[in-house]
């Protein structure tokens, strides 16, 4: 007759820990209990150190509650125009830049799909952000800028 150990209880809470028959058997259910008794044996011995080195409380850690705290700020920032220095160029969705049509042919062309695009559902919620981007536009390409001078070519 031969006997075999097939489970014990945990050393922390007393549920019973299966044992497959191989190697050392657990004494504990969990990491965290093992943990947990750990802490229990040696609470007094690190109660006995400086605070410096660890040692705060006499009392066997029971419970450890990690707590995360979120600021939220909010900053306020004036509204001025920026300067053609600050303005970044704008990129698409996928992260390439875009590219500036080169000449007035490009831009009329440019424009033109622009008109086309505006039944499209996915800019519909843009419009009136659109339609105010091209008002300014339409007021500085009415603006009275001076010609480029001419240099005899």
């Amino acid at each position: 007759m031969s006997e075999q150990l097939l489970e014990r209880t945990c050393a922390w809470c007393g549920e019973p820990v299966a044992y497959s028959g191989r190697g050392r058997p657990p004494r504990y259910c969990s990491p965290v209990h093992r943990r947990r008794a750990w802490e229990v044996r040696t609470a007094p011995a690190r109660a006995e150190r400086p605070v410096s080195e660890g040692g705060k409380t006499r009392e066997p850690i029971r419970e450890v509650i990690e707590r995360t705290e979120t600021v939220v700020r909010t900053v306020v920032r004036p509204a001025t125009a920026p300067s053609l220095t600050q303005l970044r160029p704008a990129r698409r969705l996928s992260g390439q830049p875009y590219t500036l049509p080169e000449d007035a042919v490009e831009w009329i062309e440019a424009l033109a799909a622009l008109r086309r695009e505006v039944t499209n559902p996915k800019v519909h919620p843009f419009r009136e952000h659109i339609a105010r981007a091209c008002e300014k536009t339409l007021q500085a390409l009415r603006a009275d800028v001076p010609e480029p001078a001419d240099n005899g070519d």
